[in-house]
């Protein structure tokens, strides 16, 4: 699985949301879920560890209905850090059901482009087509947040630069 976005946003402060507790914990949760990180180890062997937790009704009574707990902890293990440019991890999937534990890896790519920087976010399949479309899915969940958080803010009604500037010369009798 491979999906591709662009954010309007530099290098270094994708960098820091993939990176640290405070910027993960901004946007890693699907929705219909809360994050929180545990401990993060930003080197090669270093582990990331979190909680998942499900606060929307719907997801609660999907993971009831499915046998699956409320909340699970996640860890994965960095085994590339090639600072701001890409990440690569392999996370345990030791939470669904009737399912021996295995890992699924992950690789990152910051790419940087004329309209910011582009994100290469590639994954291995899981154990079954239809946990790989749920992952696929998190993973889509997990750009639009991205999106979301990133997207640029309006200025406030009739600021610009340019009238600030006439502003200011005003005040001084210019």
């Amino acid at each position: 699985m491979t999906l591709r976005r662009t954010f309007p946003t530099t290098v270094g402060r994708l960098w820091d949301l993939w990176t640290t507790k405070k910027g993960l914990e901004s946007w890693w949760a699907p929705d219909g879920f809360s994050v929180e990180v545990r401990r993060l180890d930003l080197r090669v062997g270093g582990e990331v560890e979190y909680t998942m937790t499900a606060v929307a009704p719907e997801m609660v009574a999907f993971l009831s209905d499915s046998g699956m707990p409320r909340t699970t902890v996640a860890t994965w293990v960095y085994s590339e850090i090639v600072p701001k440019e890409r990440l690569t991890y392999a996370q345990l999937v030791d939470f669904v059901p009737g399912v021996e534990p295995y890992d699924v890896t992950t690789w990152v790519e910051f790419r940087r482009t004329p309209k910011g920087v582009t994100v290469v976010l590639t994954e291995e399949a899981l154990h079954s087509e239809e946990w790989t479309l749920r992952a696929l899915e998190g993973l889509k969940n997990g750009l639009r947040n991205l999106a979301r958080l990133l997207k640029p803010r309006p200025s406030p009604r009739g600021f610009s630069p340019r009238n600030a500037a006439l502003s200011r010369d005003r005040a001084r009798g210019r």
